[in-house]
C-alpha cells in the first residue's frame, strides 16, 4: 500500500508469524510477530512520528493500540531508505485481522497520514 502526498510516497509491507511457543489456546491466548518495512519512495525525508493500531478478533473484539513512534523508535526515512521493525500483538482467537496508520512529517513540516492496509493473523492451517 502506497500513500502519496505531493513528493512524499511511503509505501507499508506486513509479514507475520504465529508464536506458538508464546501462545496457549485454553486459555485464550494466540501471539502474533509481525515485520513492517517502511519505505519512502519518494523525493523528500519522511519521519514517523505516531502509530494507530486497530486489531480485531474473529469473536469481533476491537482493541486500539496508539502512541509514538514504533519500538520506541521515531526513524527518519530518507528517499530510496527503508526501515523495518518487528513487533507483537496478542488475541484471544486463532484468526485476527489488523490495519492502522502513522502519522508522518517530512523535514518542510507536512504532516501526512500513511495508511497501514489490513492483514490477518492466522495460526497455520486454520483457513483453508
Amino acid at each position: 500500500m502506497s500513500r502519496s502526498t505531493h513528493r512524499v510516497t511511503i509505501e507499508i509491507e506486513v509479514e507475520t508469524a504465529y508464536l506458538p511457543e508464546q501462545s496457549d489456546p485454553a486459555v485464550p491466548r494466540y501471539v502474533f510477530a509481525y515485520t513492517i518495512t517502511i519505505r519512502n519512495r519518494g523525493a523528500v525525508p519522511a519521519t514517523l512520528l505516531t502509530r494507530r493500531w486497530v486489531i480485531t478478533d474473529a469473536n469481533g473484539k476491537v482493541r486500539e493500540v496508539a502512541g509514538e513512534g514504533v519500538v520506541g523508535e521515531q526513524p527518519c526515512i530518507a528517499p530510496g531508505e527503508a526501515h523495518r521493525y518487528s513487533s507483537g500483538a496478542i488475541i484471544e482467537t486463532p484468526v485476527g485481522v489488523m490495519e492502522g496508520s502513522y502519522g508522518m512529517v517530512t523535514d518542510d513540516g507536512l504532516r501526512f497520514p500513511a495508511s497501514i492496509p489490513a492483514f490477518r493473523l492466522a495460526v497455520p492451517g486454520i483457513l483453508h
